[in-house]
């Protein structure tokens, strides 16, 4: 049947997943079983995948024939670009038959080259708007940078479910929710190659953490596989996408990209994808293999595609039609997007004010109010004229994630900045650090000598020293703060009682650090150590080299009587203020998992110590995924920002102040603590033992297992407040094929205009003897209304969202029986319920 995994495939991946129990419900894959449909469905360049044919066929056939082997090779894998612009890998094409090179660009949230660009919110912010028609937006911008700053590959979009709490990269992706990630991905690859930039859909498949990424085994039945995971990455493949790349990970044994099962059974029999497959960089393990499984292209070298490839094919390893194949695949997508016939559109200039007005469209659409209690937000009248800002990125723009992801601006104001100048002249709007994360001056008296460490400069080819003692009061944790210029290979050797406290990170650590605190607001780089001193003497021997540019560094430190202070600073201007907006924060970075949901640091007794001082205290939240906020109901409410892009400042101020409505809605459930959610006391879900890790929790991800085990969430998947309210009516049910048309009316029932995310969940099937989900997101709508507008919403429901995968017939089956349809404004908020009977249907 359309979409069924083949019988080798499937046993292939079941053979490596019986430990694993099936269990499950009904996820949404992308539309195969019937055509997507929906607002914005038209395709980008060469959108509809499938084998080439006509003149790109042709075109293609004659390339291939004319080119030498070693030409052929060159295509497969990356190589040092002789004129880089800064981004992450190189294809040098065959200049003697006019085969271009490719240059392949990071990009989540905004182009990563040298010069600088747009930085746009992090893709789960732009989630959270529940909008496919901004996701374009968002895709076109990218895509028209990209091309301006002379790229051809954009390694974007990521679509991995956020599985766990603690994933690194959770903030690149776009949420829990297989149906709502299908959609807003789809709508970003569109939106990406309709500029003319080839769009890569990551990671493929199941790279849904950052711990031992390089190695760990993900252990995952069929089922589970097809509800949850790889919905997302058909949607991309049936919009278009023109490239896929694998992952890092094993799949039931395999490496992702040594894997036929996922390379060709999945994606290319069942899903008809012609494009190319590239690795994640250094993600290749073999030539042999990893070629005859589906894999096109290595990145960024040619460890195993280059000269050991031409070894294989030499001594009859390879046939050298598997290369000529690969070749193709590489050269037909480059011609889809006009590449070999001199036909792709001239390159656009940039225009940083349009990108600028997306990132502010973006950002405030998707900012989302977690609570608001005695009418704390919007600040207006006293509220907005005694303002005390509290946090370190409250003063310092938090742009982006680390890791690929970042991006640097072309400019990006503070919150303070905006807020002060939103507050306008006569309002008093007072700054307190709160928390200090890079550092203080050591002092000079517990020092001997008494050298100055702050601000020391070495000169090219000069070295410096120092060698001497450190007095320590009283016992304490001391946090040491290292700034310095340059690479991170240059950087000061600092030892501390003979120990290293800054030596050097293993493998990408270094290069894979945070967007906000690896940097100090003048640009240095930061680095920090915390450690147990005991009382008295300790010896601190620093070593720099000026190096070939010279060297700018200062070792800084906090303590707990330094934070005291800052606490009490901010208490201060607290009780000072009428209303106080704290900043609150968590840097997060590919390469490296959070450790626990809790803000880091000493955040939480900063936020207990002000809101106890003065309860009219908003909580913003830049941070990367779900917090746990046992400070919550001392708040008088709480705003998620996330990672806001350059013009965080602005959208936050706007949504502080009322001038925009929030409309964002969670696209993760936010759990209570670290002991309440999927992955938690299970090690071997969560992060692995010896080397696995088993989605034992089949297809109840994310708020399908707080529904299933009852548990309780601080915030549930689709929740967000408003300025206004809400009302809904007139539920109608009826079939539509073997879908099904959810109609309704919304009506603002408040004095603002707003927004309102209208959310369409399905219950399971009487008829199918599968274990489901309580509930499923089955489709949803952004509508905007004026105070007292009403609107009549239609909602239409897939046969696919509405069907399980079955693993006897390795295919889909529709859901049939009698089905509770709710409709409300998150999954634990329904304001509307029907049944309807649902049938095979023309």
């Amino acid at each position: 049947m359309p979409g069924a995994l083949s019988r080798r495939s499937a046993l292939s991946f079941l053979g490596g997943a019986m430990a694993v129990a099936a269990t499950g419900g009904g996820g949404w894959p992308a539309a195969a079983a019937e055509p997507a449909s929906g607002p914005g469905s038209a395709p980008g360049p060469g959108s509809a995948p499938g084998p080439a044919s006509g003149p790109t066929a042709s075109r293609v056939d004659s390339l291939i024939g004319r080119m030498t082997l070693e030409e052929k090779v060159s295509l497969l894998h990356g190589a040092k670009d002789p004129r880089s612009l800064g981004q992450a890998g190189h294809i040098p094409g065959v200049p003697r038959l006019g085969i271009p090179p490719l240059r392949l660009a990071d990009g989540p949230a905004g182009v990563r080259a040298t010069r600088r660009a747009t930085a746009l919110p992090a893709p789960v912010l732009l989630a959270s708007a529940f909008d496919p028609a901004l996701a374009r937006e968002y895709g076109r911008t990218i895509g028209r940078e990209g091309r301006a700053l002379g790229q051809d590959v954009l390694l974007s979009p990521m679509v991995n479910l956020i599985r766990t709490p603690y994933a690194g990269r959770n903030f690149e992706t776009f949420g829990e929710d297989p149906l709502l990630a299908s959609e807003l991905v789809a709508e970003e690859v569109r939106g990406i190659q309709g500029e003319g930039l080839i769009a890569t859909v990551k990671h493929f498949a199941l790279n849904n953490q950052e711990y031992e990424r390089e190695s760990i085994d993900v252990i995952v039945d069929e089922r589970t596989m097809r509800e949850t995971e790889l919905p997302g990455f058909e949607a991309a493949v049936r919009a278009g996408a023109g490239a896929v790349m694998g992952a890092y990970n094993k799949v039931n044994g395999a490496f992702a990209c040594e894997s036929e099962p996922l390379l060709t059974g999945v994606l290319r029999e069942d899903w008809g994808f012609d494009g190319c497959v590239m690795t994640d960089w250094h993600a290749a393990h073999s030539t042999v293999a990893a070629l005859g499984a589906g894999l096109d292209m290595e990145m960024p070298d040619g460890k195993y595609f280059g000269d050991a490839l031409l070894r294989a094919v030499a001594d009859g390893t390879v046939p050298e039609a598997e290369v000529d194949r690969a070749a193709g695949r590489v050269l037909t997508v480059m011609d889809r997007f006009g590449l070999l016939d001199g036909e792709a559109p001239p390159r656009p200039g940039r225009d940083p004010g349009a990108g600028a007005r997306t990132a502010l469209k973006v950002a405030t659409a998707g900012g989302i109010l977690l609570r608001n209690e005695h009418g704390t937000l919007p600040l207006t009248g006293p509220a907005a004229r005694s303002i005390a800002v509290v946090g370190p990125a409250g003063a310092i723009p938090f742009v982006s994630g680390g890791g690929s992801a970042h991006v640097v601006p072309d400019q990006a104001a503070s919150p303070l900045e905006a807020m002060r100048e939103r507050a306008g002249k006569g309002a008093r709007v007072e700054y307190a650090l709160g928390e200090d994360v890079f550092g203080k001056k050591l002092p000079a008296a517990a020092l001997s000598p008494a050298t100055g460490l702050d601000e020391r400069k070495v000169a090219a080819g000069k070295s410096w020293s120092y060698d001497g003692t450190l007095t320590v009061a009283e016992a304490d944790e001391w946090t040491f703060v290292l700034h310095f210029s340059g690479p991170p290979t240059g950087r000061p050797k600092v030892l501390l009682d003979g120990e290293e406290l800054f030596p050097f990170r293993p493998g990408l650590g270094e290069y894979f650090t945070g967007g906000f605190l690896s940097a100090a607001p003048d640009g240095l780089a930061v680095r920090r150590a915390a450690v147990a001193l005991t009382a008295g003497k300790h010896r601190l021997k620093v070593t720099a080299k000026g190096g070939g540019k010279g060297l700018t560094f200062r070792l800084r430190h906090t303590t707990s009587a330094t934070r005291a202070a800052d606490v009490a600073e901010a208490v201060r201007a607290a009780r000072a203020a009428h209303s106080v907006v704290l900043f609150a924060h968590e840097d997060a970075t590919e390469g490296r998992d959070r450790t626990t949901i809790a803000l880091p640091g000493h955040q939480n007794a900063l936020i207990g110590a002000v809101t106890e001082a003065n309860p009219r205290t908003t909580v913003v939240l830049n941070t990367s995924s779900c917090t746990s906020m046992p400070w919550l109901d001392r708040t008088g409410a709480v705003l998620q920002m996330y990672y806001p892009g350059q013009e965080g400042a602005a959208a936050t101020t706007a949504l502080l102040f009322g001038d925009a409505n929030p409309g964002g809605r969670l696209t993760q459930t936010f759990p209570v603590s670290d002991d309440r959610h999927p992955m938690a006391e299970d090690p071997r879900r969560y992060p692995g033992v010896n080397g696995r890790e088993e989605y034992s929790e089949g297809i109840r991800v994310g708020y399908r297992w707080y529904d299933a085990e009852g548990v309780r969430p601080l915030f549930p998947f689709g929740h967000g407040l408003s300025y206004t309210t809400f009302a809904y009516a007139g539920l109608r049910l009826r079939r539509h094929g073997s879908g099904l048309e959810a109609d309704f009316t919304v009506r603002n029932t408040g004095r603002r205009a707003g927004a309102e995310v209208a959310q369409v969940y399905v219950g399971p099937s009487p008829e199918l003897p599968l274990d489901q989900a309580e509930r499923a997101l089955a489709g949803f709508r952004r509508i905007h209304l004026r105070p007292g507008e009403a609107r009549q919403v239609t909602v239409r429901v897939a046969a696919r969202t509405l069907s399980s995968w079955d693993t006897e017939r390795h295919g889909w089956v529709l859901g049939t029986g009698r089905r509770t349809v709710e409709v409300g404004s998150s999954s634990r908020d329904p304001r509307l319920r029907g049944q309807i009977e649902v049938r095979h249907g023309a």
